[in-house]
């Protein structure tokens, strides 16, 4: 491993239960594209083809998980579980957990940006880590960290209903509680036409509840949607 690719990477495997075998392999997961315009001279990729991989492998593992676990649900409700359940704010919660922001390589200017964007960074990473798991350690491996870290939030994503299509939600009871559907404008685009960010605004008539961000506009939509329905207590 190049030196500026060196990590204490110890505390971090003991963290998560696994010590890889191939340290470049965990290495990369945390290698954001930006890092590599500024060091290109590092000698590892970024980390979008692990996350491709590992997207994979989560959402094969979370679906055996919850069909085995809710047994009375239909396809639908499962899907809509699974959903809430490897969303980016779920997992940018599971990278938080487990300390991976401290791990991130980053260019100077992502480094400095915490907001809404290092959340999809984070949410990424994870996926990336996933990917490289599986290729050095294998799919039981991976099921176990899956389960350990993240389908322990299945239950409250059930019990508190969070499954549900947050742009329906919010129809539902606008339209309940003050007779208004909302509307969405988008405020902002930024980035370039791979990698664009959309910052969208919930409306009821003229008034703006709450914004929402993702790489597309629906996305966007359904974060402002589900910010709306926080902000106005609807949640039940």
């Amino acid at each position: 491993m190049t030196e500026k690719l060196v990590r204490d990477w110890a505390p971090f495997e003991k963290n998560i239960g696994v010590v890889f075998k191939n340290r470049d392999l965990l290495a990369q997961a945390f290698i954001h594209r930006s890092y590599l315009n500024e060091n290109p001279g590092v000698g590892l990729e970024h980390n979008e083809r692990l996350e491709f991989l590992g997207d994979a492998v989560l959402e094969l593992a979370v679906t055996d998980f919850l069909y085995r676990t809710y047994k009375d649900s239909p396809e639908g409700e499962l899907t809509a579980y699974r959903a809430a359940l490897v969303n980016a704010n779920t997992m940018a919660e599971f990278a938080n957990e487990i300390n991976m922001n401290e791990y991130l390589f980053l260019s100077r200017g992502e480094a400095k940006d915490t907001g809404k964007a290092r959340l999809y960074i984070l949410a990424n990473a994870i996926e990336a880590l996933i990917g490289a798991m599986y290729l050095d350690q294998g799919y039981a491996v991976v099921e176990k960290f899956i389960d350990r870290f993240l389908n322990k939030r299945a239950a409250e994503i059930v019990k508190k209903k969070l499954w549900r299509d947050s742009k329906s939600l919010v129809q539902e009871k606008s339209q309940e509680h003050l007779g208004i559907t909302p509307s969405y404008k988008v405020i902002r685009e930024t980035g370039p036409d791979h990698d664009k960010n959309f910052t969208i605004g919930i409306y009821f008539g003229n008034e703006k509840i709450a914004e929402g961000k993702g790489h597309s506009k629906q996305e966007a939509e359904q974060d402002a949607a589900r910010a709306a329905v926080e902000a106005k207590n609807w949640l039940d």
